[in-house]
C-alpha cells in the first residue's frame, strides 16, 4: 500500500481519492445514456413520422440491454467476493478474490484478500505455536522421565541430589509451559526477558549435562522425533574460566539445548561437538559457538537455516539414529538471540558447521 498526502492509498485508488470508474459515475451514465437514448429515438420519430409506440418498444429493449450489460458488471465481483468469502468461513484461506476493478468494488475484493492473508498468517502461527510447544517441552519431559526411571529401575537412589534434578526439570517444564504460551505474543514485542548475571562456565556445563541425559534417556526410550544419539562427544571450551555474562539464562539455555541437539543430529559416528564460550566487546557481553564434524551447511543456504520448519537441503544430512528433525530448534534460537538484541548466523568453517552467537550484555535495550 502505497501513501498519499492525506494517508495511506491503495493500489487501485487514484491520488486525492476520486476514482473516474466508481460504481456512482457507472449508474450516471447509464442514466445519461437511457435518456439520450429515448431522446434520440423521439426526434428521429418526429422527423420520420415513425409511430410512437414504436419508439417506446425501441427504447426500452436499448435501456433494458444497456441496464442488463451493467448491473452483470456489478454482479459478477459480488458473486465471486461470496465465494470466496464462503470458502474462508470453512476454514479454505487460500482463495482470493480478482482485483481487477478500479471503483468500490475493486476496494472491497481488495479488502476482502487483506482479511484473507492476515487470517491465512494468524492460522499458520497456531499451528507453529502447537509445533513449538511440542517441540520445546520435549526435553524436559524426557530428562524428567530418565530421572524417574533411573529411580524406579534402582539403577540411582531417590537421594536429594537426585529428588534436586527431577525438580529442576519440573521447574524448567512450568516455565516453558508459560514462556511458549507467550509465543502468539512475538510480533508485539512483548515478551519479557529476565535477564541477570551469571557464570558462563557452571551454566554451560549444566546444558551440556542435560543434553548427554537427554539423549540417554531418549536412546533408551527409543522414542522418536529428535536424536537418540549416544556416541557424540560433548565439549565444553570457556576462556577466560571466570567469564561472566549478563543474558536471560532460560532464553539462552533454549539457544544452545537447541544448537546441541541440531549439531549431535547432523555429527558423524563419534563425532565431537564443541561449545565455546568468549569475552564479547562490550561489558558481559558474550560470543558462542557451537561447532559439529557433520557436512556443513552449503552457502547457499545459509539464509534459509533460520526459517521455521527448513531441514536443509543436504544429502542425507543426519547421523544414525536421527531423523530430519522439525525444523523449528535453529528459528527458536534465532528468536531467543532477537529478543536479546543480539545475532546469530552461520560462520566460515574448515569443517562442519559453526553458529556463532553475539550477545550485547548490558548495553543491549532493557526489555
Amino acid at each position: 500500500m502505497s501513501r498519499g498526502p492525506d494517508g495511506p492509498r491503495s493500489s487501485g485508488e487514484p491520488w486525492g481519492g476520486v476514482r473516474p470508474f466508481s460504481i456512482k459515475t457507472k449508474l450516471g451514465t447509464l442514466v445519461v445514456i437511457s435518456v439520450l437514448i429515448t431522446t434520440g429515438l423521439m426526434v428521429i420519430a418526429m422527423r420520420t413520422e415513425t409511430e410512437l409506440r414504436f419508439i417506446t418498444v425501441f427504447s426500452m429493449i436499448a435501456t433494458l440491454l444497456i441496464t442488463q450489460f451493467v448491473a452483470h458488471s456489478l454482479t459478477s465481483p459480488l458473486d465471486e467476493m461470496n465465494t470466496v468469502a464462503r470458502s474462508i468461513s470453512h476454514g479454505d484461506y487460500t482463495r482470493r478474490v480478482s482485483e481487477n476493478r478500479r471503483d468500490e468494488l475493486g476496494d472491497l475484493a481488495q479488502t476482502i484478500n487483506v482479511m484473507a492473508d492476515e487470517l491465512e498468517a494468524q492460522d499458520r502461527q497456531r499451528k507453529e505455536l502447537v509445533a513449538n510447544v511440542s517441540h520445546e517441552l520435549r526435553t524436559p519431559i524426557a530428562g524428567l522421565r530418565a530421572v524417574l526411571e533411573n529411580v524406579v529401575d534402582g539403577i540411582s537412589e531417590a537421594d536429594p541430589e537426585t529428588m534436586r534434578t527431577a525438580l529442576k526439570q519440573t521447574e524448567r517444564l512450568g516455565r516453558l509451559v508459560e514462556t511458549l504460551l507467550d509465543l502468539s505474543r512475538l510480533d508485539n514485542g512483548v515478551v519479557p526477558l529476565r535477564r541477570r548475571r551469571f557464570e558462563v562456565w557452571p551454566y554451560l556445563s549444566g546444558v551440556l549435562k542435560e543434553a548427554n541425559m537427554v539423549a540417554s534417556a531418549r536412546a533408551t526410550m527409543g522414542s522418536g522425533g529428535s536424536h537418540t544419539r549416544t556416541d557424540v562427544h560433548l565439549h565444553l571450551d570457556v576462556t577466560p574460566p571466570e567469564l561472566t555474562a549478563h543474558a536471560d539464562p532460560e532464553r539462552i539455555h533454549q539457544v544452545v539445548a537447541n544448537l546441541i541437539d541440531n549439531a549431535v543430529k547432523h555429527s558423524p559416528p563419534h563425532g565431537r561437538v564443541t561449545v565455546r564460550a568468549r569475552r564479547g566487546s562490550l561489558p558481559e557481553s558474550l560470543e558462542l559457538e557451537v561447532l559439529d564434524e557433520g557436512p556443513g551447511i552449503p552457502r547457499s543456504e545459509w539464509h534459509r537455516v533460520f526459517e521455521r520448519f527448513n531441514r536443509g537441503a543436504v544429502r542425507r544430512p543426519h547421523g544414525p539414529g536421527s531423523d530430519g528433525g522439525t525444523g523449528l530448534g535453529l528459528a527458536i534460537a534465532r528468536w531467543a538471540v532477537d529478543l536479546h538484541g543480539g545475532r546469530i548466523g552461520v560462520a566460515e568453517s574448515e569443517r562442519g558447521c559453526r553458529i556463532l552467537i553475539t550477545l550485547p550484555g548490558e548495553s543491549s535495550v532493557p526489555s
